[in-house]
């Protein structure tokens, strides 16, 4: 199934929201879509390791890391895990790091930028809560589709047979 953002926004216009053109890309796949689940801790990526240890059934990962340039929220051995447990992408509000090798793994990561320091390992944050950043608001149950041209969310799952 293909999309582009662009497109689904001429379809649907106003009744999608659009993330402000803040990420970059960096997993091999570049166009991804599913139901959001969230994670919102700040330099502390415990609870990212717990959702990508679930399967993902296809679901985005939105990770509200406090726009924190301080340390990587997401490495290759996590984007690993979430890429065989059946996530489709991970959207993260902070930094990544490993990232060459995230690009050969078959899942969509989108991030703000590249910090070797890891995160702290304390358990802190939230779980499948509603997250704001990039201007928009992601909510649990709602669908996240991005691609190279940037992320938008749609409270329904839009039918891309129509």
């Amino acid at each position: 199934m293909t999309f582009t953002t662009a497109d689904l926004y001429d379809k649907y216009g106003d009744d999608l929201k659009v993330a402000l053109p803040i990420f970059k890309d960096y997993g091999a796949k570049r166009i991804f879509h599913g139901p959001i689940s969230t994670v919102k801790a700040h330099e502390d990526n415990s609870l990212v390791r717990t959702a990508l240890e679930e399967s993902g059934k296809g679901r985005v990962l939105i990770v509200d890391g406090n726009e924190s340039l301080r340390c990587a929220m997401l490495g290759d051995m996590l984007a690993k895990l979430g890429m065989e447990n059946g996530w489709s992408g991970i959207i993260v509000f902070g930094c990544i790091r490993d990232a060459d090798v995230i690009t050969t793994i078959d899942i969509g990561v989108k991030a703000l930028n590249t910090n070797p320091r890891k995160s702290l390992k304390r358990g802190l944050g939230d779980r499948d809560i509603p997250v704001s950043f990039a201007g928009i608001t992601f909510n649990v149950g709602e669908y996240v589709y991005a691609d190279t041209d940037g992320v938008i969310v749609s409270e329904k799952k839009i039918n891309m047979s129509e």
